[in-house]
């Protein structure tokens, strides 16, 4: 039974089946014996568009969380091969998995010298859950199945009521509705990190700002420069600050990849965000060195709105999806290795076991066919064309791809795409506030279990853009989440798969691999994390 921990299970006490105590020290910089560091430590990373927000209760973007995970340490992390470990908890124990108790390292500080407290976590999820702060990821909280979190969410009761107790100052007590045996994995989100209350209430939304921000992580935010850069220093008073290595981190916003993959090649950045996806082929031959391909629990996919006319006709939702011949998009646009998508959750999440649909297994030529026939009897055709727009963020890899969707899509069914391109901050606000008809979209596992993904469908989560509302789906996703055993709860989800196949409220195309360019220099980059939390604590620059 052992083999389901990770490596650090071994510095564990099992004091139950149901029952588990750890003590291990925070994953930081792990220097191989005989590689020597380079007398300057420090990093560039590319961070794609600008971030919105480092505010961990407001921010929704990929790249945010990268940065916020530098700035902020929660009660659990993951290693480099995506095994979870302690944070700022260094211990916890549940007995039936519905009442969890964390214990606090007694040495977690602020950056200002203010020790980290379980009041501070009990403040931060109640502000998460408050309505009034109005977080896209406040839904995350009743995904947890906390006691009272929905009710909360919905003004119903107050945020004081929350299933989420200090017991002292270094302990916090959980209580859930349900038996969530993955409930610490899901702490590794960026949306539960905890906040500095003080720093809030003195300086409201401006504190963010640089010489505000008080965080508990590795590192401080010194400067930023809205659209040019950002600047990030060691934290001396960081609990494991003696394993930090790097001096300082710079992020760079270059939403162009091959304006960020030039600089790459330049000698100004060391990772980069992204790599642009006609390049990669050159990059794979001439700089083999520096292309790393990693796993990523991501799916690629394209979001309709389903309860705006033409789209709530789910004769046309399909037609769109069958037209598309994922294996080119894959193949000859994406590239990188990435696998076509016929559902959502990612192959590689632990305890996914989606059948494919039918549609799925018949040839493009097939899928063709019906796509027309469906269409037609929605009432278009070549003679009377489907128009519609499909939004996009600024990025030269989504351009690619939905050119050649639109190609796709006018060569099999004669339909007129208009391509509308919005920066990011803008974007999101468009898709929040559901003013589209079809939408880039990119989802990634917040943890690695398929509620991740399935729960983001739900008729009550406020990041389901597409205003999908299915009872008979909510209820599979419910029976899933209350499932006792993984035998339940795998055939829940592998329902629940087939009923989006069923409905289309999204259009899978491809499941992510994470490519990136990564200077030979840098030492300790994450070759194994699919949810790509890779930490500049844990890198260090080797002299080359």
């Amino acid at each position: 039974m052992f083999a389901q921990y990770p490596r650090w299970f071994k510095r564990c006490v099992l004091l139950s089946v149901l029952s588990l105590t750890c003590v291990t020290s925070l994953q930081a910089a792990n220097v191989p014996q005989g590689v020597k560091l380079a007398a300057k430590q420090e990093l560039v990373r590319g961070i794609g568009s600008e971030v919105p927000s480092l505010d961990p209760h407001k921010s929704e973007a990929m790249n945010a969380s990268a940065v916020i995970r530098d700035l902020i340490e929660g009660l659990t992390s993951e290693d480099e091969n995506g095994q979870l470990i302690p944070a700022v908890a260094s211990h916890w124990q549940t007995d039936d998995n519905r009442t969890f108790i964390f214990h606090l390292r007694k040495d977690a500080v602020w950056s200002n010298g203010d020790p980290v407290t379980a009041d501070d976590f009990v403040y931060s999820w109640r502000r998460l859950a408050d309505p009034n702060t109005a977080s896209p990821y406040g839904w995350y909280l009743e995904m947890t199945t906390l006691k009272n979190a929905a009710e909360v969410l919905k003004g119903d009761k107050k945020p004081e009521t929350l299933g989420i107790t200090a017991l002292d100052k270094h302990t916090l007590k959980f209580e859930l509705n349900e038996s969530l045996p993955y409930f610490p994995k899901m702490l590794v989100h960026t949306s539960v990190k905890p906040v500095h209350q003080a720093t809030l209430e003195k300086f409201g939304d401006k504190w963010t700002r640089p010489g505000n921000y008080v965080g508990n992580g590795a590192f401080l935010l010194k400067e930023w420069i809205v659209n040019e850069r950002m600047v990030l220093v060691k934290n001396p008073k960081y609990m494991d600050a003696d394993k930090v290595i790097l001096d300082k981190v710079v992020y760079l916003p270059i939403e162009n990849q091959v304006a960020e993959m030039n600089r790459f090649l330049s000698g100004e950045i060391d990772i980069t965000y992204e790599l642009p996806n006609e390049h990669y082929t050159r990059l794979a031959r001439d700089f083999k060195e520096s292309v790393t391909i990693t796993p990523m629990l991501c799916s690629y996919y394209y979001g309709v709105r389903v309860d705006n006319p033409p789209f709530d006709d789910v004769r046309i939702r399909k037609a769109l999806s069958y037209a598309l011949d994922r294996d080119i998009i894959a193949q000859y646009i994406v590239r990188k290795g990435v696998d076509p998508a016929y559902y959502f959750t990612p192959d590689k999440t632990a305890g996914m076991a989606a059948d494919l649909p039918e549609y799925a297994t018949w040839s493009q030529e097939k899928r063709n066919q019906e796509a027309k026939r469906l269409l037609k009897e929605a009432g278009y055709d070549k003679n009377n064309p489907l128009k519609f727009e499909l939004l996009y963020n600024t990025s030269e890899n989504h351009k690619k791809i939905a050119t050649a969707v639109r190609q796709l899509w006018k060569q099999t069914l004669g339909v007129h795409v208009s391509l509308i391109n919005e920066e990011w901050k803008t974007f999101l606000d468009t898709r929040r506030f559901g003013v589209y008809q079809l939408t880039r979209s990119g989802w990634c596992g917040d943890y690695n279990e398929p509620s991740t993904f399935l729960t983001l469908l739900m008729s009550n989560n406020s990041s389901n853009d597409m205003r999908y509302k299915s009872q008979r789906y909510d209820d599979v996703v419910n029976r899933a989440l209350q499932s006792t055993t993984e035998q339940e709860r795998s055939l829940a989800y592998k329902e629940a798969e087939a009923i989006l196949a069923e409905d289309m409220p999204i259009i899978p195309l491809y499941h992510y691999v994470n490519a990136r360019l990564v200077k030979p220099r840098v030492g300790g980059y994450p070759m194994n994390n699919a949810l790509d939390i890779a930490p500049s604590k844990s890198m260090y620059i080797k002299q080359m």
